[in-house]
Parts: structure tokens; sequence; C-alpha cells
């Protein structure tokens, strides 16, 4: 499952999953080009984040022989026991979870990218502990677009002057904005989320910010995500099927 809430859509999508790992990779693509498609949209602009939290590297190098390349974590220590048992192959690393203070040094030192930046501190404390001789850490602002108080992420309003400061840090290249708002089965309003993200990334665009990256979407509406302009949707549940349940 990906992460964020339960949706209906969700549920209805997880009973019909393809049986097989490269069935389910290819039902997820065959979505995301349609939605690219009706978008008038190349669908290479679109990429797709298969978020493991709770499979082992066995599913992961399974998905990963099928032609995936870029994987997601949310559980720290889980997903450095996968890079370790899976470190013949050449995949791309995402750190999706909260990021703790007391967790950013292996986070900096193993993963490509991170989504879900959302306090100055964190982003000083990934910029530091960055190792010179890797390339710069990608780095996605999260942004509590639906104003929920059980959801982290910067506050709109504030979104400038975190961006604004996260671009000066040595060591982390700001990419763009991720977003996981609040869960609906209303199509219409799952597009006027994502729209209100989207309009937040042009509007640092439009300040000078060099962002490439909109990562939103997940199994339950990743349809109308890259309607939106996601460049980046994060699937667990439609590639994986029902996620085990554990504790963070």
């Amino acid at each position: 499952m990906d992460n964020g809430p339960d949706t209906p859509e969700l549920e209805l999508r997880t009973a019909a999953l393809p049986a097989g790992p490269c069935e389910r990779l290819h039902a997820v693509r065959h979505r995301i080009n349609q939605a690219a498609t009706q978008a008038g949209r190349d669908p290479a602009s679109v990429h797709l984040l298969a978020v493991g939290k709770t499979f082992g590297a066995d599913a992961v190098r399974a998905l990963a022989a099928c032609g995936q390349g870029r994987f997601g974590e949310n559980y720290l220590q889980e997903a450095l026991a996968k890079q370790a048992a899976l470190a013949g192959l050449s995949l791309e690393w995402h750190f999706i979870g909260p990021v703790q203070s007391n967790k950013t040094r292996p986070i900096a030192e193993r993963f490509a990218w991170v989504h879900g930046v959302d306090r100055l501190k964190i982003a000083e404390r990934l910029s530091a502990q960055r190792p010179p001789d890797l390339p710069p850490l990608n780095v996605c602002l999260e942004v509590n677009i639906s104003g929920e108080a059980s959801k982290r992420g910067v506050a709109p309003d504030d979104l400038p002057a975190l961006a604004d400061a996260v671009a000066r840090l040595p060591g982390l290249q700001l990419r763009g904005l991720m977003a996981i708002p609040a869960p609906s089965d209303d199509f219409l309003a799952q597009r006027a989320a994502f729209r209100r993200v989207r309009e937040l990334y042009d509007a640092l665009r439009a300040r000078g910010y060099a962002l490439d990256t909109l990562s939103m979407g997940m199994s339950g509406d990743l349809e109308a995500a890259i309607l939106e302009g996601a460049t980046l949707v994060r699937v667990g549940t439609a590639l994986f099927g029902e996620r085990i349940r554990k504790h963070a």
C-alpha cells in the first residue's frame, strides 16, 4: 500500500490485481500512459516510483526483474536491509517517509532522493551529512496541501521561505514538491487538491527555482495527479498487493 490512507477506489483496485509482478507493473504503466495521453502529455514525462514498504527484498527483486528501477521506502531500517540484500542491482532508492533528526545520516548516505522534507533543520542535517563524493541529494519539499493536523508537511504560506533556504544548502538539489492530499473518492476533488500543489510548484518556478518534479499520486488517485501535472507517482498496493500491517 502507498504512503497514505486507504480509499474505496484503492480497495477496489486491490481486489482486481493481476497475479504476477510483471503483469501488475504492466497494468500500472498502462494506467499512467492512458492518463498522460488524456492530459496531452508524453507518457515518458511521468516516472513510476514503486513503494515497497513491508514487502521484502525478494518482492523488490521480482519487480526489478520486470524492468522497474526506482524504489521508494518509508521505514529506514527495512530499507537499509533491502539495499544490502539487493546491492548487486542498479536501483535508484527514494526515502519517502517522515525524516527524523536522528536518522538523517544514513538517509543522506544511502539514498538518491528524499521526498518529504518539511523543516529547515532536517534539510540542514541532510546537507551537512551528504558525503562529498556523492552527487547532490535530490529533495522534494512536502506540502500539507489539505491542512490536516495529522499530516506532516509545510503550510503553503510557509513554502517560499523554506524553498529559499533549502535551495541555498550545499549537497542538496531542490527538485520539486511532494504532497499527500486528504483521501477522497471524488475524482474532481482529487484533481482540485493536486491542482493546488501544481499551482504552488508553478509559483516557485516563476520565482526562478529550477524545479522539475511533482511527486504526487498513488494507487487510488494517480490518474487525477497526472492530469494535474504529476511527474512522479508513488505506487505500492497496485504493484505489490495489500501491504502487511506493521508498526513503523
